[in-house]
């Protein structure tokens, strides 16, 4: 039997019930599935257990959190009971940010989000944050390693780069993934899944162009069966 690819479904859903849906119908050709914050807000824990069902999918809690240490800490801690694999914080809340996450969620793979796919070089000067885009990334990279991130979140355009800097044991996870003629939506660093995990990718965020599919299962076995094409590893 063949090992589900490597993605992670975006379960940004209208409501639990098709959250639920879209995972049953996924998961048997995916690793992961994604909660991000507006379910997580709206239904709050519960949603990790509905969307987990009985199938042992891999659950990605994508809060980016983002505050100062001890807040950090005490969220961090809270959602470790529900066992996620994977829990986000953003890197540029600082070294001392992750390494309250990661210290207060010793069982979950704390990854540090770099810089938001959605943005580019002109955001980051209109910001006043030195750029481009690609070195702040490997900066803030090398510091979240550092504080004990196990995980980064980046685009597919800095994966190689950050791979680099970082070494081979650090789980890359790209967004901004989009299978060939998908719509970027308010995606700015793009990449198709077999560019990505060609680049060094581990995991692959994917959302609509998987949920918003008439067939969400069979928008994911495709997804799976080409990245199988492209990396026969897999």
């Amino acid at each position: 039997m063949q090992r589900p690819a490597p993605v992670a479904v975006a379960l940004d859903a209208p409501d639990l019930d098709t959250a639920a849906r879209w995972a049953a119908l996924v998961t048997p050709h995916v690793s992961t599935v994604k909660i991000g914050l507006e379910l997580y807000l709206r239904y709050g824990p519960d949603v990790v257990a509905t969307v987990r069902g009985a199938s042992g999918v891999e659950v990605f809690l994508d809060l980016k959190l983002h505050d100062i240490p001890a807040t950090v800490a005490g969220a961090a801690r809270a959602v470790s009971r529900l066992r996620p694999e994977i829990l986000t914080v953003h890197a540029a809340g600082g070294a001392d940010v992750v390494r309250a996450a990661v210290e207060s969620a010793p069982g979950t793979t704390v990854a540090a989000v770099t810089v938001l796919t959605s943005l580019g070089d002109d955001d980051l000067a209109q910001m006043g944050v030195p750029g481009p885009v690609g070195d702040l990334v490997r900066r803030l990279s090398v510091m979240a390693v550092s504080a004990g991130a196990r995980g980064l979140v980046c685009s597919p355009h800095e994966v190689a780069a950050v791979r680099a800097e970082v070494g081979p044991d650090v789980t890359l996870i790209t967004p901004g993934v989009r299978p060939a003629g998908a719509d970027l939506h308010d995606q700015a660093r793009v990449a198709t899944p077999e560019e990505a995990i060609r680049a060094g990718a581990d995991l692959l965020v994917i959302g609509r162009p998987i949920t918003r599919a008439p067939d969400p299962g069979a928008a994911a076995a495709a997804v799976a069966a080409s990245l199988r094409r492209a990396v026969p590893a897999l």
